[in-house]
């Protein structure tokens, strides 16, 4: 499998440069990355996807080389005006925890551009975090203040790459160490989100599942955060047709973790989609 020669570049956003690559041929496919990630979480998917597909990744602003100008901003909106910028007007769309939420909001707005909608340890906007959730950011704030960037950096590993169930020493180093540093370099631009003003989806996904009329497919670990177990297990409910692939022995990151059996699961599922 030969590794695609991407075209990158940035476009302006709403205010904000978005840094992008394409890869491939074909229908359009757009992933979009999680909060504790940027672009390359999709380091081992674009080769396979490319060969069928034009993919399409990107730094969410914020992350990775994009930027985050102060002000308000909807990440949903973001990637509306970036695919109108790259000139697609349908694309499936793949996104992971966050990315996921943001997936759901864009097709929520915009149905008629996405021609399948893949939600991948997500979250749904307008949905409570549950108490364990809460207390867990709030160790993390605290270990961020008290010990600095690594130690709360190491949690959020802890937290997500490895999940509940699993000691660290059960995870593959080497995802938690891209993890790790995906993530270190998000929180070390704490500052510039504090600049910023997220203007949320209203009225929320939580209560609007049920608009959703794409083929859609739902990916989780069964090892993963029990609010997005719970999350996914909604969207699958909801979502008129949708399907669920629980992935066993996975946490946040299982395209990270086993990339071949992930990969095979979302291009099954999208050759199935009508075209």
């Amino acid at each position: 499998m030969s590794n695609p020669t991407p075209q990158t570049g940035y476009a302006e956003v709403n205010g904000a440069q978005l840094y992008y690559e394409i890869s491939g041929d074909g229908p359009a496919l757009t992933l979009i990355h999680e909060g504790i990630a940027d672009h390359t979480m999709w380091d081992d998917q674009v080769p396979a996807f490319a060969e069928r597909y034009r993919v399409i990744r990107y730094d969410l602003r914020g992350y990775g080389k994009s930027s985050l100008p102060s002000g308000p901003f909807s990440m949903s909106d973001d990637l509306y005006k970036l695919l109108q910028t790259l000139g697609v007007e349908r694309t499936a769309v793949l996104g992971g925890s966050m990315g996921g939420s943001i997936a759901i909001d864009f097709t929520l707005t915009h149905p008629e551009m996405v021609a399948a909608l893949i939600p991948m340890a997500a979250g749904i906007s307008g949905k409570p975090p549950s108490p364990e959730m809460v207390a867990a950011g709030e160790r993390i704030d605290q270990a961020f203040e008290q010990e600095g960037l690594d130690a709360a950096n190491e949690l959020e590993v802890q937290m997500w790459a490895d999940g509940p169930k699993r000691t660290p020493d059960q995870v593959d180093p080497t995802v938690r160490r891209r993890v790790a540093e995906m993530n270190g370099r998000a929180l070390a631009r704490g500052a510039e989100f504090e600049q910023a003003q997220y203007t949320p989806l209203d009225p929320p996904a939580i209560g609007r599942l049920g608009e959703i009329h794409v083929p859609t497919l739902v990916i989780v670990g069964d090892g993963d955060q029990p609010d997005v177990i719970e999350s996914c297990a909604l969207i699958a409910l909801q979502v008129p047709g949708a399907r669920e692939v629980i992935m066993p022995g996975l946490a946040h990151v299982p395209n990270m973790e086993r990339p071949a059996e992930f990969n095979r699961i979302v291009l099954d599922f999208l050759a199935s989609v009508p075209a």
